[in-house]
């Protein structure tokens, strides 16, 4: 299961969020070691226009333009935001579920 695979990343291989997503979905998205390693500059709000690592690793994972906004749409109703700043700053939820929610939201988006 993804989502319990990004938490688990994410808390006890002590990847960042973006990572974590990544690795997550390493397997049904084919993705490379490497971009798991080169996704360590998307965490800490680092990622393009400061949105969080973990939205911005799920939205990359989708190609149509529909279920990326609503994955996005879905991930900022329940952070508050999608800049990772922003949902740090309103303390409405943690990174690790930041992690889970956006794993979830790709999970259930691309099926």
């Amino acid at each position: 299961m993804p989502v319990r695979s990004a938490v688990h990343s994410y808390t006890n291989e002590r990847l960042n969020c973006a990572q974590s997503i990544l690795k997550a979905f390493q397997e049904q998205k084919n993705i490379s070691a490497d971009e798991i390693s080169a996704a360590r500059n998307l965490g800490g709000g680092k990622a393009d226009n400061g949105t969080c690592g973990a939205l911005h690793a799920a939205l990359s994972l989708l190609d149509d333009p529909e279920k990326q906004e609503s994955v996005r749409t879905s991930f900022v109703e329940v952070a508050g935001s999608a800049q990772c700043r922003e949902i740090r700053a309103q303390n409405l939820i943690s990174c690790v579920q930041c992690v889970e929610v956006a794993a979830r939201f790709l999970d259930k988006t691309d099926h």
